[in-house]
């Protein structure tokens, strides 16, 4: 299988010939006090992200004079050396980062159903997550898209969508299964399965999640990627805190329009929500994107979803998937209780090879 043409800064830093961008927000040295108004820290942060992404252009800019000599994987090495030789700052970006998004939990806007309820408090939105994380499992996924694997995966329980066919809805309906998230022994075990051969850290529906997905970057100590694997439907705020944290966005993009995200996911403004939030994913890191095909709309899904990301995100990791299988509540639905047919999944090809998709894995 031919490598991916894109998602290249990502695979110097699996290989780390390059910093993780979470490594490069924590040397971003800002002065803060956690009491401030959220307001505030915000302010702060707008100000602080600017000298994130000065440092991260110079050190990009650094790496790609390396690859101009010939002694690459010597050039490259020293240049990453260098780059852990600068101190760690204490506070840093990467903890105002944590700050903020602690403080949403008060009135919660981690994803774009905006509850405003305080988690911290013990009350419950539309994830009925409290402050709580919790995960299912962690381990070493072979599973996954082949430039990632093996992953570390960790999969969190509870979620903001609602989808009638989702496979996890054992996990995503039980938020309160699984085991309580302590950030520090995660993060060591994520510096663990990095020594036995992980290629990065990949949290699973992290959406409600944030808080505690900061956290554990915070805790970590290797140099390992952090793949954000999600639906998109975070809030902009949240856009913004994962500026510098998240090296790669393993987003679904699931529907084509807004009828077909709130029938089947009990989701409103679907559009109105991703697809901002794939543009400044675009802008700000890497992507990955998935798009599960779903029997009988080609046209009102895969079509729309292919033309726009040709249009508006071009230079991504296109994963057009076919593994769609009637789950959990989807034979209430006609449409959706059947497997694709041959047909079909070679329509779908057509379909995203003619929007002039150019690195495209089926």
């Amino acid at each position: 299988m031919a490598a991916p043409k894109y998602l290249k800064r990502y695979r110097m830093v699996q290989g780390n010939e390059m910093p993780a961008l979470s490594r490069i927000t924590e040397r971003i040295a800002v002065e803060f006090d956690p009491e401030m108004e959220l307001e505030e820290l915000r302010d702060l942060h707008k100000a602080s992200i600017k000298e994130y992404r000065k440092l991260r252009e110079s050190l990009d800019f650094e790496a790609v004079e390396a690859l101009a000599y010939p002694d690459i994987s010597d050039r490259l090495r020293l240049y990453t050396e260098s780059f852990f030789e600068i101190p760690k700052a204490s506070p840093s970006l990467l903890d105002l980062k944590v700050a903020i998004v602690d403080r949403m939990l008060e009135n919660c806007t981690c994803c774009e159903r905006r509850c405003e309820i305080n988690r911290k408090e013990g009350e419950k939105g539309f994830c009925r997550l409290t402050d709580v994380s919790r995960y299912a499992s962690e381990f070493l996924h072979m599973g996954e898209e082949p430039e990632l694997v093996p992953s570390h995966t960790i999969f969190f329980t509870g979620c903001v969508f609602a989808c009638v066919y989702c496979q996890n809805w054992d996990i995503s309906t039980c938020p309160e299964c699984g085991t309580e998230v302590d950030p520090r022994k995660l993060a060591k075990l994520v510096d663990i399965r990095r020594l036995h051969g992980a290629k990065n850290v990949n949290f699973v529906t992290p959406t409600p999640h944030p808080h505690t997905v900061l956290k554990i970057v915070r805790e970590m100590s290797s140099n390992t990627p952090v793949i954000w694997n999600s639906n998109m439907y975070h809030s902009k705020e949240i856009a913004e805190i994962l500026e510098g944290v998240v090296d790669v966005y393993l987003g679904d993009f699931k529907y084509g329009n807004n009828e077909c995200a709130l029938k089947f996911s009990k989701v409103k403004n679907y559009l109105e929500v991703v697809q901002p939030n794939f543009e400044f994913a675009y802008e700000t890191a890497e992507i990955l994107l998935r798009h599960l095909v779903l029997p009988g709309h080609l046209e009102c899904c895969t079509k729309p979803i292919a033309e726009w990301v040709a249009e508006h995100t071009p230079k991504i990791r296109f994963n057009l998937m076919f593994q769609y299988r009637p789950c959990y509540r989807a034979m209430e639905y006609p449409d959706l209780g059947r497997h694709l047919t041959l047909e079909e999944q070679t329509d779908a090809i057509d379909i995203v090879r003619g929007a002039g998709i150019e690195d495209l894995l089926v």
